[in-house]
């Protein structure tokens, strides 16, 4: 089985550390289809999802602070499209532990849309004011994130 969203150059934003979490976060989105693929059941997708969550709340965190450090103009509004993803995630994950919202191939085409959007979207906004702001496009060595949350999607 292939993967649900493949990892390529157009999903890049070219800051080796947000490209590390967000190549994590596409893990999750493909962990959590193949565990629908193969029928792992309920409790190890609501699992993935929790994870998917917490994982996200990182991430933004990390972004909203490098966007406060550089001085990024566009920080209140990022920071706004930040909230409301976690809201609509939030909302799904009530969805899903009430069972209101089925576990299945519908579930996944959203965080699929959600995923990408907003990587070559809203985070391709601030990629090149990061790296004329002095952050460096790429590393030679393993980003921190990677050595702390390779494990996730492994």
């Amino acid at each position: 089985m292939g993967k649900f969203v493949q990892w390529s150059d157009v999903l890049s934003v070219g800051i080796e550390e947000i490209d590390s979490q967000h190549k994590v976060l596409v893990g999750m989105v493909n962990e959590m289809h193949e565990a629908i693929h193969k029928r792992h059941g309920s409790d190890a997708v609501r699992g993935i999802l929790s994870k998917l969550g917490d994982y996200t709340r990182i991430h933004f965190a990390v972004e909203e602070s490098l966007m406060r450090i550089l001085g990024y103009p566009g920080y209140e509004e990022h920071k706004i499209a930040h909230e409301e993803l976690i809201g609509n995630l939030q909302d799904l994950q009530h969805k899903v532990e009430t069972g209101k919202t089925a576990i299945g191939f519908e579930l996944m085409h959203f965080l699929k849309i959600w995923l990408t959007k907003h990587i070559m979207e809203s985070d391709q906004e601030y990629a090149e004011f990061f790296i004329q702001a002095g952050a460096k496009p790429r590393l030679h060595k393993r980003s921190w994130s990677s050595r702390i949350w390779g494990h996730l999607h492994a």
